[in-house]
């Protein structure tokens, strides 16, 4: 297996600058402190090598035993860590529980040995464990009540309202309800707009876990098709719709392919479903992730006004705000509203003032999002060229991944043989709520473009050592990786 890169150095003048000054009795943990907080704010990113004991303290003008116990604290508590010929680098502790549950397997630190592309979030943007001071700081006044905002908290309805707003929909605070996540929003639409059995229209490729929602609820999913290249078949939708009273859509950066529906097409699906009964419950979780300066199209829901819109803090912020909303017509607020209470009472308030603090920030968050994702996804695209020149790919203008077309259709056995490599991989199978896609593999760019490109050298191990499509390794068992962001 491979060696990972070496990571970046920062230089001792950059630190003592950022670090800038710092409480000195004792100056050791002051200097932590400052660490401490440059590395979880993301000021200081992970797996970057912080300079030498002797470099830093001259640049920042203490003993050497002042830098060597400041490293120490930060090693003790999980914010560095010694390699040898690496120097000391930059990480984030990871939980005495440990890192995997019996859903998720969180693998994507730069530099360590497992690398998992089966999540697609970014990483937290500087400014997190900021915010959630700031929210820590406003707590208190929430402290008074019970707790339980049904609806979500006042500020945080008003600011996504804005939000809408600004974008060209046009919306009262009263019609959005704060829900945990993307996926709870399309769980509560799905109770609201569907009975057990019923038909569900719904896009392949598509997001895995709603198929896992929908079906739950007995569902029965048709399918119309996404085209990495080409988009919707909005006359194959509209036919395949009739009968159904609910559709599933990804109209913004689609997960997987990364499609963008144009406005014409928002127009002429919103106005057919419109007349065959159908309320689209929209999924936004990545309008946000724009990677050009382009104008996007204007909300689904603008065009189609018996519209569920769903959007989440995970894809735009943080996978870790936990925290979704969704918007509907305001004749159907208080049925929603009464469904939902049917599932849970409430969200998290602090969670949801840690949000609307990054939202105060949000233009710094996607400048900081474009610059990254964009990087890992030229990264990616450029490693696949050069690595696999006969995997096909379209780059689209935003998401977090790209869906690549393999030349055999063999994407289940390549995740299952890439697991040799320590490299993660979630099938083309999972993506589809029909079967089939086994010729495509959806790949996020969502880590360090060092760790994109040593994902691809494994990738490319793991395709040539496929044994012939006819052979299976005795005893091996398939491997479906959960996919669930």
């Amino acid at each position: 297996m491979s060696v990972p890169p070496a990571p970046v150095s920062l230089a001792a003048p950059r630190v003592a600058a950022l670090v800038g000054e710092f409480p000195r009795s004792p100056a050791f943990r002051g200097l932590a402190e400052g660490l401490r907080t440059l590395i979880a704010e993301g000021r200081v990113p992970v797996g970057v090598r912080l300079p030498s004991e002797r470099d830093l303290t001259e640049a920042v003008g203490v003993s050497r035993t002042t830098v060597t116990r400041a490293y120490d604290v930060l090693r003790d508590e999980g914010y560095l860590e010694s390699r040898q010929g690496s120097g000391s680098v930059t990480r984030l502790p990871v939980s005495r529980a440990g890192r995997t549950d019996h859903l998720l397997m969180v693998r994507d630190r730069p530099g360590q040995d497992q690398i998992d592309l089966t999540i697609a979030t970014p990483l937290a943007p500087p400014g997190t464990a900021a915010a959630f001071e700031r929210a820590v700081e406003r707590f208190p006044a929430y402290l008074s009540g019970s707790g339980y905002y049904p609806t979500g908290v006042p500020a945080l309805r008003e600011a996504l309202a804005r939000r809408y707003a600004a974008r060209g929909l046009p919306t009262d605070p009263e019609q959005l309800i704060v829900v945990a996540g993307a996926l709870a929003g399309v769980a509560l639409a799905a109770q609201v707009l569907s009975r057990p059995g019923e038909r569900v229209l719904v896009e392949s490729p598509t997001y895995p876990n709603p198929i896992t929602t929908l079906r739950a609820r007995r569902a029965r999913l048709v399918t119309t098709p996404v085209d990495p290249a080409h988009g919707w078949d909005v006359a194959h939708a509209l036919r395949a719709a009739r009968g159904t009273r609910m559709a599933y859509l990804i109209p913004d950066f689609h997960n997987p392919t990364g499609a963008l529906m144009p406005a014409d097409q928002r127009l002429e699906l919103a106005a057919g479903l419109d007349r065959l009964g159908v309320v689209p419950v929209v999924d936004e979780s990545l309008v946000d992730l724009c990677l050009d300066d382009k104008p996007l199209p204007a909300p689904f829901g603008s065009f189609a006004p018996e519209a569920f819109s769903v959007g989440s803090a995970s894809k735009g912020f943080w996978g870790g705000l936990r925290t979704g909303w969704i918007r509907v017509p305001h004749h159907r607020v208080e049925e929603v509203t009464a469904a939902r209470l049917s599932l849970d009472l409430a969200s998290p308030p602090l969670e949801q003032l840690a949000l609307l603090e990054m939202l105060a920030d949000e233009a710094s968050v996607r400048r900081h999002h474009r610059t990254t994702i964009a990087a890992s996804r030229d990264a990616l695209a450029g490693a696949l060229a050069m690595a696999l020149p006969d995997w096909e790919l379209t780059p689209g203008r935003g998401g977090l991944s790209l869906w690549c077309r393999l030349p055999e259709a063999r994407s289940t056995d390549l995740a299952v043989q890439a697991e040799d490599e320590g490299l993660h991989l979630a099938s083309g199978p999972a993506f589809a709520a029909d079967g089939g896609l086994e010729h495509w593999l959806r790949l996020p760019h969502t880590q360090p473009p060092a760790v994109m490109t040593e994902a691809v050298r494994r990738l490319a191990r793991a395709w040539a050592a496929l044994p012939p499509a006819t052979a299976r390794r005795h005893g091996a068992e398939v491997r479906r990786a959960p996919v669930v962001a």
